[in-house]
């Protein structure tokens, strides 16, 4: 019986698969309004960091479109010393994995796949805008996906039941 279960789990996990298809550029923006007045100052800018994920199922034998955008701006004092914003898309094929798990999948595995290309690419565009090098910290988007499953069952729990009430959408971001 045990052998029959363990093989079962074996064939079900030989079902399911996580293949990245394609990494692209999606959308890509640098800009840097006080220039070149900006280079006369001594630079300790503020930096913010935006990130959002959203996916959509391409097509019907299982390819998604995983778009990871990061937003940077940096400001000395309240001007805005540039601002690149970069779209890190990629299309992973994904079978024999449903519901939570493929949102779970979706919003932790592939962003951690783009975001070394999205890194990258922000540096390269601050570095050619004339700054010094721009080191974003890893993000750990396992605990991205928790805080933000937590905050909707919080949500949820604090709004009235509603009948025939929906799970989030597959694309839902955080």
């Amino acid at each position: 019986m045990a052998e029959e279960d363990t093989a079962a789990a074996q064939e079900a996990a030989a079902q399911q698969q996580f293949v990245t298809q394609r990494i692209y550029t999606k959308d890509i923006s640098f800009e840097s309004p006080i220039t070149p007045n900006v280079f006369r100052q001594e630079w300790k800018p503020a930096v913010n960091v935006d990130l959002n994920t959203k996916s959509s199922r391409v097509d019907e034998e299982g390819n998604h479109e995983v778009v990871l955008t990061l937003t940077i701006t940096a400001k000395l004092e309240e001007q805005t010393a540039f601002l690149v914003e970069v779209q890190q898309a990629g299309i992973f094929f994904v079978a024999g994995i449903e519901g939570d798990a493929l949102r779970q999948l979706l919003s932790t595995v592939a962003p951690t796949i783009l975001f070394p290309y999205a890194r990258e690419a922000i540096d390269s565009l601050v570095v050619k805008g004339g700054f010094p090098a721009l080191m974003i910290a890893p993000v750990n988007f396992d605990a991205l996906f928790r805080q933000a499953v937590a905050q909707q069952a919080e949500e949820g729990a604090a709004e009235p039941a509603v009948e025939g009430g929906e799970a989030p959408p597959e694309g839902a971001t955080h």
